[in-house]
């Protein structure tokens, strides 16, 4: 049986919001802060880039949509998600469905509400789906 090579690396951590699915959140949330963003892709008037870096910016006051770097560094991101929904800031994350990482045990199973997204999610202008599942995380 061939491997998926697809499903054991990524040529990048950024995988960039399907615009539809991000309006169907909106309509619900308001969003008013992207903190992982690119002039290219940023879903709401005020974002910060890779330069800013949203991991040092404070949220407060703010309605998030975070759609974090899916590498390395996504714990941060998780963390960061959750300590400011702990200070009264809505967040809200699409990530990766990945229930077996330290970081969901840690910021997300019982102290968020999880949304398990049926499929899979063609990120950008891909043709293919991900390939992997994908959840939305809501910090209240």
């Amino acid at each position: 049986m061939p491997i998926n090579k697809g499903l054991m690396s990524s040529n990048t951590a950024e995988w960039a919001t399907p615009q539809s699915f991000f309006d169907e959140l909106n309509a619900e949330f308001n969003f008013t802060l992207d903190p992982c963003a690119s002039f290219e892709n940023a879903k709401c008037k005020k974002f910060y880039t890779k330069e800013d870096n949203g991991l040092l910016q404070s949220w407060a006051g703010e309605r998030v949509f975070c759609n974090p770097p899916y590498g390395k560094e996504i714990n941060a991101w998780v963390k960061k998600c959750f300590d400011e929904s702990k200070a009264g800031t809505l967040v809200v994350a699409l990530l990766p469905s990945r229930t077996d990482t330290k970081y969901f045990h840690d910021y997300i199973y019982k102290r968020a509400e999880i949304r398990f997204i049926k499929g899979r999610l063609k990120f950008g202008e891909a043709k293919n789906a991900a390939p992997f599942p994908s959840m939305v995380v809501v910090w209240w």
